[in-house]
């Protein structure tokens, strides 16, 4: 019941779990729509991992190699053979 309350929410940014049971900690956050879960805490930062959310919590990621694609802008160019 819990997972279905804070998925039915139009925001995504994180979420957090605390349990003392590993598994289920994995099993609820890999269920949660949201872009970062803590587990037993919050509000971690680290610039080799990505940030952002999802749904109206955020467009794209920060920090991280993520980040860094955010800001870019990918050209392909073709060349015919004359």
């Amino acid at each position: 019941h819990a997972l279905v309350l804070a998925n039915d929410s139009e925001f995504g940014l994180s979420a957090t779990i605390f349990t003392a049971d590993d598994t289920l900690a994995a099993e609820m956050a890999a269920r949660l729509e949201c872009g970062g879960v803590f587990i037993n805490g919050y509000s971690a930062s680290d610039a080799r991992v990505a940030f952002g959310g999802v749904k109206k919590s955020g467009f794209g990621r920060e920090l991280s190699h993520f980040g860094l694609h955010e800001f870019c802008n990918v050209q392909t160019v073709w060349k015919n053979r004359v």
